[in-house]
Formats: structure tokens, C-alpha cells, sequence
């Protein structure tokens, strides 16, 4: 449904976004990663026909956005950073507002602002001007807006930003819900959002495309990913845990008695682990498993010289 192919935007002599390319389909919940200036904003606002691209296609449905970027963006709902809208408006005067741009007329308009108000939980607050609304409910009007003419495309940059975590699990169920027959697109920061909400994951840094596949390829990729850590309720001889097959480090807090195993790249040591511990009778009380970490694996892939390292 969207296919971006070698899309690049200068800004003077600043390359903000460098040859991106991928292909989005229905069902795809996209989160899109990189630290502060990595291109993430202008790419988005590239995909809703805000900004022009200095080269590259961006084809939506089989239409060039360059050619047909008014149509297209009838397919979009959006939700740009900080949710702006008109302070001095009650929610459901907003709401009436976007529908006349968006030419949701007669029952169908009275249809669409219920079903919006409905899934997002703006019902206590319709007569309340913007301006005094908190910031999650801000946020949430905001997705109302990007919501209301059911758009098959959703492009939200932080949507959970300033929700309590209520409102943030029922906001994810909600795009989870909506991203059946959708592709939704995903900016954030908090990167457990990942792991909760997408399937598909993409990173980029200094305009670049670092990391595009799933949510567990992405952790697989971290150093602690499969480390064994155990729990000694006494001392005991461990020197033996470290020569084992596929273990490439040991590392020992003599303080509270909890060893961590590091294996070597893509090797499981938890069962050889376990039957170490097993044959000697190790006094281990305790023993997990490491699932990955993904701000370990967010550094890896950002951190200044990675597309050398990534290449």
C-alpha cells in the first residue's frame, strides 16, 4: 500500500533524510525509531504530502504522491507532534471543524464524531475548551482528529505522549484494533511502545535506515540477548560456569551473590546451564533469562559511526 523508494530531503547543505526505502502493507504497525534530528519528523511529514521530497517517490495505493498528493492524503490520518489545534474551542466544535475539511456531511458526520468520541474517551470533556483540557486529553483530541474519517493510513508521531498508563493501554488497544486493515505508523521515544504495540520496527539515524524486521529481531541483536543470570543463596566454586561452551563472559557481584552469563552471539547456553548447575549441586536459588534489551540495541544501531559498523 506504501512503497518509498531512495527518498531524500536536503535543507541547504544538510542532509536530513538519505535514500530511505520500504514497503508498507495492511496489518503492518510500524514503529519508526532514532534519536532527536535523525529524520524521523520530516519523513512523516514527507509521507503526508506536508513536506516535498529533494528526490525519491513516495506511491500510496499505486498513485504518486507527487502527482496525486490531494487524494492521497484524503486516505491519511495524522497526528503531527504537540496535537496543535484551536485552544479557544470546545472538543466537539473541533470536531465539527475537522469534519467540514475532511466533507463528512448530513448523518454520516453525526455518525463519525460519536464513533471517534466513543474510541478514544472524549466524553466528559466535549464542552470543555482545548486551552483547559490536560495534556493527555489534548492527546487524545488530537487522535480524534487523525481518526474521524476512518483513513486507511495512520501516521501518529507520539500518540501516547502525556497519557497515565491506563489511557496509554487503552490508546494501544485501539491502534492494535485499528491496524487490522490499516497501516499505522508509529513515531516514539519510549521504546517499551515497541515491544507492546508493533510488529515491525525501523531505525534510523542521521537520515539513514539502520534496522528494518521485527520487534524480536531487533532485541536479538542486543549483547545481553539469551545472558543467564543466577542467584546464589551461598558461595559456592562457580570458576567452571565461564568454560563452558558458548559462554563468552562471567560476570560476579560478590555483594548479592547474582552471576550473569553472556553468551557468545545467536547461542543459547540456558540448558548447558542448567545441567552444570544440576551435576555440582550449585546452591542457585534463582536463574532467568535474559530477553534482550532495546536501549542497548538502540545505541548500537545510533550511536555516531554505526552505519559503518551496520555495513
Amino acid at each position: 500500500m506504501i512503497s518509498v523508494k531512495q527518498l531524500c530531503k536536503r535543507f541547504g547543505q544538510q542532509m536530513a533524510v538519505n535514500h530511505l526505502s520500504f514497503d508498507l502493507s495492511p496489518g503492518d504497525i510500524v514503529g519508526f525509531l532514532g534519536p532527536n534530528g535523525a529524520g524521523k519528523s520530516t519523513t512523516m511529514k514527507m509521507l503526508t504530502g506536508f513536506l516535498t521530497p529533494s528526490s525519491g517517490e513516495i506511491s500510496i495505493n499505486g498513485k504518486s504522491l507527487e502527482t496525486d498528493r490531494i487524494s492521497i492524503q484524503k486516505q491519511i490520518g495524522y497526528l503531527p507532534e504537540g496535537a496543535p489545534a484551536y485552544g479557544e474551542m470546545t472538543v466537539i466544535q473541533f470536531l465539527h471543524f475537522i469534519a467540514d475539511i475532511r466533507e463528512i456531511n448530513g448523518s454520516r458526520r453525526e455518525q463519525a464524531i460519536r464513533d471517534v468520541v466513543s474510541k478514544v474517551a472524549l466524553e466528559e470533556v466535549l464542552n470543555k475548551t482545548i486551552d483547559n483540557l490536560s495534556k493527555g486529553f489534548k492527546r487524545r483530541v488530537g487522535l480524534a482528529q487523525a481518526l474521524i474519517h476512518d483513513p486507511d493510513i495512520l501516521i501518529l508521531d507520539e500518540p501516547t505522549d502525556g497519557l497515565d498508563p491506563n489511557q496509554k493501554h487503552q490508546v494501544r488497544k485501539l491502534i492494535q484494533m485499528l491496524s487490522k486493515e490499516k497501516i499505522v505508523i508509529i513515531s516514539t521515544h519510549i521504546l517499551e511502545e515497541v515491544s507492546a504495540l508493533c510488529n515491525r520496527v525501523m531505525i534510523i539515524a542521521e537520515g539513514e535506515k539502520r534496522f528494518d524486521g521485527t520487534p524480536d529481531e531487533l532485541l536479538k541483536r542486543s549483547n545481553a540477548y539469551n545472558s543467564v543470570h543466577l542467584h546464589l543463596s551461598y558461595a559456592a566454586d562457580i570458576s567452571g560456569l565461564d568454560e563452558l561452551d558458548g559462554v563468552k563472559d562471567m560476570l560476579v557481584d560478590h555483594k548479592t551473590g547474582k552471576v550473569t552469563l553472556i553468551p557468545e552471539p545467536g547461542v543459547s547456553i540456558v540448558h548447558l546451564v542448567s545441567e552444570y548447575i544440576y551435576q555440582r549441586r550449585l546452591p542457585v536459588d534463582q536463574m532467568t533469562v535474559e530477553g534482550g534489551q532495546l536501549d542497548d540495541v538502540f545505541r548500537q544501531l545510533t550511536a555516531p559511526h554505526a552505519a559503518e559498523e551496520v555495513a
